[in-house]
């Protein structure tokens, strides 16, 4: 959710549970053009947080002209004092998937792998480093992770140049009341699977500039995703069963839209018996 319309949004948001206290919209206020001076972003997104048992992350992500390409990510633990985040490898991915349990809330802490994955452990023991797994490495892998997997938009919002970079669609005047509804009006934010799948008579209707993205009408297990009309239908909510804590909002005809994750950083496992 970009920094600008964040006072504004977050009440659109909070019947999901989530907020910010005074305190930390005032330090975001501050800090976040700052941020996006320094690191010379196009824009900055609040991305949400990750509640740990003895504190919180919260994270940002900078932006460029390609909305498509790589983000840069930062992490505070007060919302004043940010630091940049590490593109996540596959080796974090596979760790990271493996630790049970909330995040502590320190960047510094240590997982033990010998209890995560005894073969990870060996490799690194045999290569002269300490068999240990930081918790900012899970912090990485987990936000590129739900990013990947509930990160959404709707329908229309950005466009794909024939050179294959994403801008945002300025012809974008928002969903129709009974477009917004639908799943198949909002896409996953990443690099599509199902797309590739479809066959030449399926791909026939589509879009090339707008449909270049997997559609949330897709997902499995289906059922993952509870779509809401809130304030007196003003607002379209789609919160996330997958990633417990992950509330999507768009305002109907309007340009407004964004999501926001408040949660624990687990995943819902449980969710395909829960259905």
């Amino acid at each position: 959710m970009e920094a600008p319309p964040l006072p504004e949004a977050l009440p659109l948001l909070a019947a999901g549970g989530a907020g910010l206290s005074p305190e930390r919209r005032a330090a975001l206020g501050a800090s976040l053009p700052l941020l996006q001076r320094d690191y010379r972003f196009e824009r900055v997104c609040f991305w949400g947080c990750i509640q740990g048992v003895r504190g919180a992350y919260y994270i940002v992500e900078g932006l460029g002209p390609d909305r498509a390409a790589p983000r840069s990510r930062l992490y505070s633990l007060n919302c004043l004092d940010w630091s940049l985040l590490t593109p996540a490898t596959k080796e974090m991915f596979e760790l990271a998937e493996q630790v049970k349990g909330r995040f502590q809330g320190d960047p510094s802490f240590e997982y033990s792998l010998s209890e995560i994955n005894a073969e990870a452990a060996a490799r690194l023991m045999a290569s002269g480093k300490e068999p240990v797994f930081k918790e900012e490495a899970r912090l990485i892998a987990t936000i590129e992770q739900i990013d990947k997997e509930v990160g959404i938009v709707p329908r229309g919002a950005f466009v794909k140049t024939p050179c294959g970079s994403v801008h945002e669609n300025r012809h974008f005047e928002g969903l129709s009341l009974v477009e917004a509804k639908k799943l198949s009006s909002y896409f996953h934010f990443t690099e599509p699977v199902n797309l590739k799948n479809k066959t030449l008579r399926e791909k026939a209707d589509l879009d090339p500039s707008i449909d270049f993205l997997d559609s949330l009408e897709n997902d499995i297990p289906r059922g993952s995703w509870s779509i809401q009309l809130e304030k007196g239908g003003a607002v379209v909510v789609l919160r996330s069963l997958l990633w417990l804590g992950l509330t999507f909002y768009h305002v109907p005809m309007t340009k407004q839209f964004g999501y926001v994750y408040f949660g624990t950083g687990e995943k819902n496992l449980d969710l395909p018996f829960m259905l």
